[in-house]
């Protein structure tokens, strides 16, 4: 399977366009419909927001494009609105936060797994474990206030069960830096993993914070705040990965080509018919800023695009259980740290992070209060016989007249 991004032709500029009713669709089922659809959502939501924060910061710098980044801008914001207008309406906070953890795990799994530069695919798993065991955390939150089980969101393609500890996540900012990867060496995969993956953290942090505050449990709260705050050190190890001399006209090309690269992989696996039409739209979308923005590169920067990005995509992201793969991943490295820029065993990390971890948790860990006693069992506490038995109400007795 391949994607020419040369011979695909893209939806010209102005017929992108949408109304109100377009935009506000019928959602989707959060049981009926498969699990992967909510991702898919979720990423091209958090993507297309990575679209529009690098547009606006690039006015900054490209002042003379301002009205080609507005046109563009418009339109990415409108898809943003489109994608995340389906998800479904009937989806507790709780809910949301389950689905974007998932997301995070499942898509950064596939990312770790087909990257071809170790110490970036080194990276990626280590975010992975850690967003494994942030799903493990919601699932007890939603076991402590809920009584519910979170597989009926995950639909059993994602395990429940401790990943690298949330309380062991917490580094330094020096630890969280990580070395950029080269402009001019690095395979373009490299190159759009890392930005989809640090687009996924940064929706995350973003999500945290805007739930949190609506639990009035204590320890839900402070779990939020907890997560909020790994996700930032996971937008800063992606953004680190980043080589800085790029120019800002080679990362917009760069940010096009992962859209164009992520809604492929939506196109080729998507189930819903009502949410491929979507893919199928904003792929094309997407191939024509990616069209515009590579003449432009290449009028500007008197480059060839070619050397940025690929003249084709061989291979979609699959969004397909990494089951296999996480579990391997979380037998092998789960007691990995980070140092500086490099990966080291827990026990040989800096003295910086061992001081930063011990004042956050001074007053104990939200992260491992919820999860105290808690165990995943299928149908949680509804297949607990002493619970199941004693909600059975005994016969009612005849009574004479």
């Amino acid at each position: 399977m391949t994607l020419d991004l040369l011979r695909e032709h893209g939806t010209p500029l102005a017929r992108q366009v949408f109304t109100w009713k377009d935009l506000v669709r019928e959602p989707i089922s959060k049981l009926d419909d498969e699990a992967f659809t909510r991702v898919r959502l979720i990423v091209g939501h958090a993507v297309e927001q990575a679209a529009v924060r690098f547009q606006h910061a690039a006015v900054r710098f490209g002042a003379e494009h301002r009205l080609l980044l507005a046109d563009i801008r418009r339109v990415e914001h409108h898809q943003a609105t489109l994608l995340r207008w389906l998800q479904p309406a009937d989806q507790s906070p709780l809910e949301s936060s389950i689905a974007v953890a998932q997301a995070a795990v499942e898509v950064g799994a596939q990312m770790a797994r087909c990257e071809p530069d170790p110490y970036v695919a080194q990276a990626l798993r280590l975010g992975l474990l850690e967003d494994f065991d942030h799903l493990y955390r919601l699932a007890a939150l939603m076991d402590r206030l809920e009584g519910r089980d979170a597989n009926a969101m995950l639909q059993s393609y994602t395990d429940i069960r401790p990943g690298r500890p949330t309380s062991a996540q917490h580094r330094a900012p020096e630890d969280d830096l990580r070395r950029w990867y080269d402009r001019y060496a690095t395979a373009p995969a490299t190159k759009l993993h890392a930005r989809i993956a640090c687009a996924i953290a940064y929706h995350a942090r973003d999500h945290y914070l805007d739930v949190g505050p609506t639990f009035a449990d204590p320890v839900a709260r402070q779990l939020y705040a907890e997560l909020a705050s790994v996700k930032e050190q996971h937008v800063t190890q992606c953004e680190s990965l980043l080589d800085p001399a790029e120019t800002w006209l080679e990362r917009w090309l760069l940010q096009e080509a992962a859209e164009v690269y992520l809604y492929w992989g939506c196109l080729s696996s998507e189930t819903n018919p009502r949410v491929l039409a979507v893919w199928d739209r904003f792929l094309a979308y997407e191939l024509e800023h990616l069209r515009i923005v590579r003449e432009l590169y290449e009028k500007t920067e008197m480059r060839d695009a070619s050397e940025v990005v690929p003249l084709s995509f061989t291979e979609p992201l699959e969004f397909a259980g990494e089951r296999a793969f996480i579990r391997e991943v979380l037998a092998a490295e789960v007691e990995l740290g980070a140092a500086g820029t490099e990966f080291v065993p827990r026990d040989a990390e800096s003295r910086a992070t061992q001081s930063y971890r011990a004042q956050l948790e001074r007053d104990g860990s939200p992260s491992e209060t919820v999860a105290a006693g808690y165990r995943w069992s299928p149908g949680t506490e509804l297949a607990d016989p002493r619970i199941r038995d004693a909600s059975v109400l005994p016969p009612l007795k005849a009574t004479g007249s």
